[in-house]
């Protein structure tokens, strides 16, 4: 395969639909290892991540113009074709350039056939659903239909709105670490790369980004921010740790939320961050190496924790579906299963059951779950209670005021979706 931008997103695809990969894992290695220049760089990064995006709405397109259902085209050609549609249907890309050479990229035997759907989606674009009914909601956004059923249960005839906030990709989204600098600073250090920056709502230390490689900003080796989105930031928040205190995230990786309470509990605090798994725990360390902060890290089956308490604070935030990061990894937009809430909800119950006995008395634990539907959110949450009747709900301040239980939504709040509740436990 020749080494161009269409190949590279292609493999990239690839690796995300058919192999269950993560694109916020696979395509910065894939651009990492490839030799294309920055310009066929950022084209290619597009076209993975546009299509791996729009992957439901490109099949609804396709199968508009083919006698063959996507679900029976070889794993090959169904690539090919979604990555063509998407040059074709979404972005500006000349027509011969995203038919000519999308196709050579298909089984030579599979070319004709990949060429005359392309040809006829260029030709015959076919129109998109523009009623407000979940199905074409999903069409339109790539959400899965249950997953637009359940979104107009929480927010009702905003459903059409929150499923396309939540299937646009989101700004860059940066914490500063004012252990090591101050938001003014980094503003004025980031203003100097002709990129827009401005406040994060949520978070006073959050500064939104309109885009770039972190990695190239000022700064990021020396610690002065982290990649983290302003409502993850907001789950801090809601924990509340004070200087001093002993902090237990439950399930760590890859360590935000561990590394922004380590700043805030300082030197005389302990923070102790697990994961299940021993590697990413390694990714916990790396990340407070380069803040500078002091994180203990401890892997462990958190349904059944290793570790003793008493904590001051216990942050669960569970494993879930996470389709409210869906801005930042597209692939959650479609990979979730419905039949599958139950045992994550399950999970989630069993893991906060366990680390509520780990909070001292009159000590807070705050459960969140990136993600919306009731089975991980507001059912997870009063099974909580019947497992633990001495943890009590308390208030947290929100964008909307004070409640029990928080939701944070993109086309509300302009951050990734996010469910928050905090319990005190009695004595």
């Amino acid at each position: 395969m020749s080494q161009s931008a269409r190949a590279v997103a292609f493999a990239a695809v690839r690796r995300v639909v058919e192999e269950g990969g993560y694109s916020t894992i696979v395509v910065p290695n894939a651009l990492r290892r490839s030799s294309l220049d920055v310009r066929d760089r950022a084209f290619a990064a597009d076209l993975a991540y546009g299509t791996i995006r729009r992957l439901r709405s490109l099949d609804w397109a396709i199968e508009q113009r083919s006698t063959r259902p996507v679900a029976r085209m070889s794993p090959v050609a169904r690539d090919v074709l979604r990555l063509g549609a998407y040059q074709l249907l979404f972005t500006g890309a000349a027509p011969h350039a995203a038919v000519g050479e999308t196709v050579s990229l298909a089984a030579p035997k599979e070319r004709g056939f990949v060429n005359a759907i392309l040809r006829t989606l260029s030709s015959d674009p076919p129109a998109w659903p523009v009623g407000d009914g979940d199905a074409d909601v999903a069409v339109r956004t790539g959400m899965r239909p249950w997953a637009v059923t359940e979104l107009r249960r929480l927010v009702g005839d905003q459903a059409p709105e929150a499923a396309a906030a939540l299937a646009a990709h989101g700004l860059l989204c940066l914490r500063v670490n004012t252990r090591l600098t101050t938001v003014e600073a980094m503003e004025a250090a980031l203003g100097g790369t002709d990129r827009t920056v401005t406040r994060a709502p949520l978070d006073p230390t959050c500064l939104l980004v309109d885009g770039g490689d972190p990695a190239s900003f000022p700064g990021f080796e020396e610690g002065w921010f982290a990649i983290q989105d302003q409502a993850s930031a907001f789950v801090v928040r809601a924990l509340d740790p004070r200087p001093g205190e002993r902090v237990l995230d439950a399930c760590a990786a890859p360590g935000g939320k561990a590394h922004y309470v380590a700043g805030l509990v300082g030197d005389d605090g302990l923070v102790v961050a697990a994961d299940l798994h021993r590697q990413r725990a390694g990714m916990i360390r790396r990340g407070a190496e380069r803040l500078r902060v002091r994180v203990e890290t401890l892997a462990q089956d958190a349904a059944a924790p290793a570790i003793r308490g008493p904590f001051d604070r216990v942050l669960v935030d569970a494993p879930c579906s996470g389709i409210g990061s869906a801005r930042r990894r597209p692939e959650l937009l479609w990979r979730p299963n419905k039949d599958t809430l139950s045992q994550l909800a399950r999970l989630q119950v069993a893991i906060a059951s366990a680390s509520a006995e780990l909070v001292r008395p009159g000590g807070r634990l705050v459960y969140s779950v990136c993600t919306f539907p009731r089975a991980e959110t507001d059912a997870a949450c009063d099974a909580i209670l019947r497992h633990r009747p001495e943890l009590a709900p308390i208030e947290i301040e929100g964008p909307d005021g004070r409640a029990e239980r928080v939701r944070i939504w993109p086309h509300r709040h302009g951050a990734d979706g996010m469910f928050v509740a905090a319990f005190e436990r009695r004595s």
